[in-house]
């Protein structure tokens, strides 16, 4: 923790993860889930989660995730059963009803029906995994409400034809992020609809423009927003998120990483992950007058898996 002056506090994300040990674990898992047909997924999971967030740290204290393959097991499990059902209805509607577009369409509205549910699962469940210097994480959003507004959202974005997917964007994430609990430190957000709108229309344009080039530009500014935008607060006291990635350090980024997977033939892949994960955390700190050694602990332990393991069989990502 640097001091700015009396007050205010200035925390660094850091990140200590190394290619050669992420290979090692990667590697491992994949002969496991190979070898097991599947079944080690969710024990594959939970180790590679407990390495990331292991070696993941705000100033020199690491992250810890708590969460293990038997909760994901029988969160999978769960899983497959939403996906039987899903199956049951496409096979209802193709063979006893005759018509191939009612299952279709009935798998698509259910498959996007149990978005919101998984979102919050995942949340409820990492969350209270995670923990630094002791003090657990949380989400205390309202699994019924979330589950309206993305409705109510994802309607007015199709009926719209997308130009409202900024606001579902910006008003999802301002819900979850208001949510978000570090013990009795509680997250803000304050993004707006028509500047992330702004921001795309600029975004798509210019790299139309430029031939695609300037979508690493485009790519920053959208971290920005969603970083910038972001702070947490206890009592008067705050701490507000700032990220200093640039677009041409992206598009460096990016050039290198396709150049080890490709003369590698793929073998560099979890180097490829790794320096990634180091550009986007070390470039990102908190600065404000919170002192994280004062935060008490509020939240409790849950154990459900459900949602977390549909986010990772969906390739979600949880931010």
């Amino acid at each position: 923790m640097e001091l700015i002056n009396d007050t205010n506090r200035r925390y660094q994300i850091n990140f200590h993860g190394t290619g050669s040990e992420y290979f090692g674990i990667f590697i491992v898992n994949a002969l496991l889930t190979f070898i097991t047909l599947g079944f080690y997924y969710p024990w594959a999971r939970a180790k590679q989660l407990k390495y990331i967030y292991g070696v993941t740290a705000v100033d020199d204290n690491r992250f810890s995730f708590h969460g293990s393959g038997k909760d994901m097991f029988f969160g999978l499990l769960k899983l497959y059963l939403f996906i039987a059902i899903f199956l049951l209805i496409y096979f209802v509607s193709r063979f006893l009803i005759g018509s191939v577009v009612l299952g279709v369409i009935l798998m698509y509205v259910g498959f996007i029906a149990i978005i919101p549910f998984v979102i919050h699962g995942t949340l409820r469940y990492r969350l209270s995994m995670t923990t630094l210097k002791g003090i657990r994480f949380g989400y205390r959003g309202d699994r019924t409400r979330l589950v309206v507004d993305f409705i109510k959202c994802f309607l007015l974005t199709i009926v719209t034809l997308g130009i409202y997917g900024s606001w579902m964007d910006i008003k999802l994430r301002t819900y979850i992020i208001k949510h978000i609990r570090y013990g009795d430190v509680e997250g803000d957000y304050e993004g707006d609809g028509m500047e992330f709108l702004l921001l795309n229309i600029k975004g798509w344009l210019l790299t139309l423009i430029t031939l695609g080039v300037y979508a690493f530009w485009w790519q920053k500014d959208i971290y920005a927003y969603y970083i910038d935008n972001t702070s947490f607060h206890k009592n008067e006291q705050n701490l507000k998120m700032k990220i200093s990635i640039t677009g041409l350090g992206l598009l460096k980024l990016q050039l290198v990483n396709l150049l080890i997977i490709i003369f590698t033939l793929g073998i560099g892949y979890a180097w490829v992950e790794i320096r990634t994960m180091r550009y986007m955390t070390q470039n990102i700190f908190l600065e404000g007058d919170i002192d994280l050694d004062t935060v008490s602990q509020t939240e409790e332990d849950y154990s459900d898996a459900t949602g977390h393991s549909a986010f990772d069989l969906l390739d979600m990502d949880l931010f």
